[in-house]
């Protein structure tokens, strides 16, 4: 029985006859607006700059048309692919009471040809496609991606700059090390905060004093660098702050239980818990396929492969994931799940791949702890606060 959270059919009878049905393909100068309107024979397709308001006036005119050709209109459906524009449209609609969709990018079939046509209008059938035999209920035809609150959307951004800045130090420190290793300075660390002030005392092999130039460009990579982790600092500042002023507001007692697990750290119970906790997925197997760790067997004739994991989730949650597995080899050393990883590699299986498989089981085993609050077998919790 499908649930309530099923976003790869319809759930609702589709009525042709009563439903004016319309896609969008987006683009940064315009859209494209086709559809299928009751009544009318044709198939309208429409160019229009790239705005809502307009968009919707011909969402409108398509349903006085449908009208004015004696169809009562009781729905219409809009959907587009997702993309660059997120899903600001989509909940823009759904407050103007059109019922509106995205559109699994990966769920829409193109051909495998080397060399394909590929216009905008070919791009409109093809999600039109899509679109229909999701409304029919068609399992597995076409998915829908969930939209988001923008109060969700916006919980993710300071995880998301933080890792992003923590690139960009980590760059700027191999760049400083790079630089003075072409001159032939090694064992000082760019990280520390006394480099700046030891920059101009230091000597290559020759003798001589870093070149005017180079020392220049090192003090801007420093001054960089020393901004990156005020903002990082900055970050994670706010992060306690809000979680100070407001523990039971929105993902924090989710942040909080997960922060409870010895050897998860706030930053790890924080992407968690606005990554992935905060959607309502339907069962088990839907959490390790967002969590990208599925395999993508292959299998034709008496071919038999294993192509490794499809990665077709959420790369972030995935990439946390394989870092906790293994800090939970420290830190859980007598949890059920650790003991079942020690006894595959005890058998022979290889450390890789069973990583990956702890790591799966793993997030399962958190999501069964924010959602029902069972705590996995011997695990280790710190004191609730």
């Amino acid at each position: 029985m499908a649930r309530v959270d099923d976003l790869s059919r319809c759930l609702v009878a589709f009525e042709q006859h009563s439903t004016v049905v319309v896609v969008v393909e987006m683009s940064q100068s315009h859209w494209l607006v086709t559809g299928l309107v009751p009544g009318i024979t044709r198939q309208p397709l429409k160019k229009l700059a790239a705005d809502c308001e307009s968009l919707l006036r011909l969402v409108k005119r398509w349903q006085e048309e449908a009208v004015k050709a004696g169809r009562k209109v009781s729905r219409t459906v809009l959907a587009y692919e997702a993309g660059r524009d997120g899903f600001w449209l989509a909940r823009w609609l759904r407050s103007r009471e059109v019922e509106s969709y995205v559109i699994h990018p990966t769920s829409v079939a193109v051909s495998r040809e080397h060399k394909r046509a590929k216009t905008d209008r070919l791009d409109t059938a093809l999600l039109l496609r899509a679109l229909l035999g999701w409304l029919r209920g068609e399992p597995k035809h076409c998915t829908m991606a969930a939209i988001p609150t923008l109060e969700e959307e916006d919980a993710k951004r300071p995880n998301r700059e933080r890792d992003r800045l923590t690139r960009e130090q980590t760059g700027l420190i191999n760049r400083l090390k790079s630089a003075l290793a072409r001159l032939g300075i090694r064992g000082l660390e760019p990280g520390q905060r006394k480099t700046a002030k030891l920059l101009e005392s230091l000597r290559t092999p020759e003798g001589r004093t870093i070149p005017p130039l180079t020392l220049a460009e090192l003090g801007r990579d420093l001054e960089r660098l020393a901004l990156v982790r005020e903002q990082l600092r900055a970050i994670e500042k706010g992060r306690r702050h809000r979680l100070q002023e407001a523990p039971d507001a929105g993902m924090h007692p989710k942040m909080r239980l997960l922060n409870r697990v010895f050897g998860l750290g706030e930053a790890t119970a924080d992407t968690l818990a606005h990554e992935i906790f905060y959607r309502l997925l339907r069962d088990e197997k839907a959490v390790g396929r967002y969590g990208g760790m599925t395999g993508s067997p292959q299998a034709s004739g008496k071919r038999r492969r294993e192509q490794g994991l499809a990665k077709a989730g959420n790369a972030k949650v995935r990439q946390v994931m394989l870092q906790l597995a293994w800090r939970m080899l420290l830190f859980q050393k007598e949890s059920a799940l650790v003991r079942w990883y020690q006894a595959r590699i005890a058998a022979g299986a290889r450390k890789k791949t069973m990583i990956v498989a702890l790591a799966r089981k793993l997030l399962v085993a958190l999501w069964r702890l924010v959602t029902t609050g069972e705590v996995p077998e011997g695990f280790v919790m710190r004191p609730a606060v």
